[in-house]
């Protein structure tokens, strides 16, 4: 079955329940955080392709769209949108730290930063299309509304991911604390508790080498530790939080500011895609440098839209 159903000049993701613009760029222009909010709400009263609750997506419904295994775009092959620009295109979702910046995401290569409200990114707007939807995108955590000054502000019709919080909600009871690592009931994931098991940054290499390691001395009774992808360490983060982005009620101990991921860059293969867990940003770094931590991870994803990406 194919991921994408298109409907006249709309695309239905079956694996989220999210609807989109076929058209990626069909605001043509790039626009300011506040700009994007508002022009939103000026789509909305349009009769344009049938529907009035068209939104800006907040971060992980746009990070939910991404391919780690293509670049210009990085779209999963196949995908039907048309006019996607490989540049930066806003979320609804503000910087918790940093409230007077917002999350943008690179659709040439797969970033994921944040940057001043007034810059000037695409827009692209999206709806939920399956209400209830157990394969719905996970909420950011995100509960307040900023405006471009970082002042926190009444959520009501502002269009931002505050305001309407759409997604799972798998916050409740998610995390299940044993002696050596914790239990992710909404991923299936299973994490080391301890963030920094070795005590030091690494180079990518070496991180592969401490898993290959801990799994022939079946590590705290398991030989299947692998290092995590850059969508398995991502599906950890919370909007609504920051130092460190991780849900409130998180039970892990002595994490670290930055992360390897096993998933390599595409743009330059000497890269691999990096968590900087302060605020959640998603970077790369040079594989030959010991710039990061290793956080293993074992267990098998329960939800296609984390697991459909080839890690590398």
């Amino acid at each position: 079955m194919s991921r994408f159903f298109v409907k006249n000049e709309t695309v239905i993701d079956t694996q989220t329940g999210l609807m989109w613009t076929k058209n990626a760029a069909l605001f043509d222009f790039p626009m300011s955080w506040s700009e994007a909010l508002n022009t939103i709400k000026e789509f909305n009263h349009s009769d344009i392709y049938g529907y009035h609750d068209w939104k800006l997506p907040n971060r992980k419904e746009l990070f939910s769209l991404i391919s780690h295994e293509t670049i210009n775009p990085c779209l999963s092959v196949g995908y039907p949108f048309t006019n996607v620009f490989t540049g930066y295109y806003w979320t609804s979702s503000s910087c918790e730290r940093l409230p007077n910046q917002a999350w943008y995401i690179h659709l040439g290569g797969a970033r994921v930063y944040k940057g001043m409200k007034y810059g000037s990114y695409m827009v692209w707007p999206v709806r939920v299309a399956e209400k209830n939807n157990k394969r719905a995108v996970f909420q950011t955590g995100q509960q307040n509304c900023f405006d471009e000054k970082g002042v926190i502000i009444d959520c009501n019709n502002t269009g931002q991911d505050g305001e309407f919080q759409p997604g799972l909600n798998c916050n409740k009871d998610r995390f299940t604390e044993n002696t050596h690592f914790v239990d992710d009931n909404a991923t299936g994931l299973t994490w080391m508790k301890s963030g920094n098991i070795y005590k030091e940054m690494v180079d990518w290499k070496s991180a592969f080498d401490s898993v290959l390691k801990m799994n022939r001395e079946w590590k705290y009774g398991y030989n299947d530790w692998r290092v995590p992808s850059i969508v398995e360490l991502e599906s950890l983060t919370d909007m609504g939080r920051h130092s460190p982005a991780l849900p409130a009620d998180h039970l892990f101990t002595d994490t670290q500011d930055f992360y390897w991921s096993s998933t390599t860059s595409m743009y330059d293969t000497n890269y691999a895609w990096v968590l900087y867990l302060i605020d959640g940003a998603v970077g790369v770094g040079y594989k030959t440098l010991a710039e990061f931590f290793l956080w293993p991870v074992r267990g098998k994803n329960k939800y296609n839209f984390i697991t459909g990406r080839k890690v590398v």
